[in-house]
């Protein structure tokens, strides 16, 4: 869903905001999930030309949820959200250089949002508690535990030392991994947020050294952005990759599909400069992932072909869904390889042969989805070949 705001919002906007083009910025569709981690910087960095901009900015992106760290204005962070058709926040008032989130009402639905480790024993460590966000998209449940650890230090993890920085983010790592493991051994986890050190160190050195011990059950999303060309790490001008996306096993589906877009999202390239993105926005660039909802079987090949299959595949002119008898009514959805939806229709619970015309689809491949009310039933892979 696209955000709209009032004509005289725009207005103030083009008044106060000149020279950026944020007509190609985009990462949300309306049939994927899309979790995005931002170190806004001490929000608003540059008052309300900051305000203006990240206004606009979530706009375009069109994002489910937004994990964001350094919120210090509390009242212009809650007055910007007002302002946004659609969206909610959660923030806690009073709180340094705070953890926020903010979410697409209209998609997400909360359970629960809630700070761990929050007593006296774990300050040290955590120097913001965790904030974990409970929620349910499109039928399926979803943990997000956003965090801004400690920084700095001098790449040495000191035992010996409780202050030593290495070694208070060695233990918040550890105890996050084991909160999970204890209450969410069979949830679908995300653990975002400015991590504040690198996954790619030598084991001797390495803070996450637990959990890359442990990839049948965790896994960094954005390790391959780590391991790859620094112009896309998400704090360049060190530069420097320390905004992590680790998700738990019962994610991997979701990550391993070939429509999985895991990426550092460069805003900068949207202003005139990086000075100027820098001076008005943040100096990091916001991290995300987005995926096809009820995964893993709507990126495999159908595993039932009696429920659901399309012919003529490849398919050409036209194509032909066949759905075997449901109890209740049921949808059809086919979306190209980024997630649009670009055709849907409604099955009363009968046997069906749904006919569509592919002339306006391009080459490429497709999926057809097939869900009731509650949950995805099958899926299957098409080709269009012109």
């Amino acid at each position: 869903m696209r955000i709209f705001l009032p004509p005289f919002v725009f207005l103030f906007l083009a008044l106060s905001v000149n020279g950026q083009n944020f007509q190609n910025l985009s990462f949300g569709t309306d049939s994927t999930l899309e979790v995005v981690s931002w170190n806004i910087e001490w929000f608003p960095k540059n008052t309300q030309t900051t305000v203006n901009y990240v206004t606009q900015i979530i706009q375009a992106l069109d994002v489910d949820v937004l994990a964001l760290q350094e919120i210090d204005d509390t009242n212009r962070f809650k007055q910007m959200v007002a302002n946004l058709d659609g969206y909610s926040c959660y923030f806690r008032s009073g709180y340094f250089a705070g953890l926020a989130y903010i979410y697409k009402n209209t998609v997400v639905e909360i359970n629960d949002i809630y700070q761990i480790y929050t007593t006296n024993p774990y300050w040290d460590i955590f120097p913001r508690d965790p904030m974990v966000m409970d929620f349910n998209c499109m039928g399926e449940n979803y943990i997000v535990i956003n965090n801004h650890l400690k920084c700095c230090g001098d790449n040495y993890i000191d035992y010996n030392d409780p202050e030593d920085e290495e070694y208070r983010r060695l233990q918040a790592d550890n105890l996050l991994k084991d909160h999970i493991d204890y209450y969410w051994e069979d949830k679908k986890v995300f653990v975002v947020g400015d991590l504040n050190d690198i996954i790619t160190e030598p084991t001797t050195t390495n803070v996450f050294i637990d959990i890359l011990n442990d990839p049948d059950n965790y896994r960094f999303a954005d390790m391959p952005i780590t391991q790859g060309n620094s112009q896309y790490w998400y704090y360049p001008s060190w530069p420097s990759h320390l905004d992590h996306i680790l998700v738990t096993n019962d994610l991997y589906g979701e990550l391993e599909t070939e429509n999985t877009l895991v990426q550092t999202l460069r805003l900068d390239q949207h202003f005139s400069s990086w000075y100027q993105y820098d001076q008005n926005d943040s100096d990091h660039r916001p991290v995300g992932i987005r995926f096809f909802t009820g995964y893993p079987s709507a990126i495999s090949e159908n595993t039932d072909g009696q429920i659901l299959s399309v012919f003529p595949n490849p398919a050409a002119k036209n194509a032909t869904v066949r759905v075997k008898p449901g109890g209740k009514p049921r949808l059809v959805r086919v979306f190209d390889v980024v997630g649009n939806l670009i055709f849907s229709a409604d099955i009363e619970g009968v046997s069906e042969s749904i006919f569509f015309n592919t002339d306006h689809f391009s080459s490429g491949i497709y999926m057809v989805c097939l869900s009731d009310e509650d949950r995805l039933i099958s899926s299957v892979k098409f080709c269009v070949v012109h």
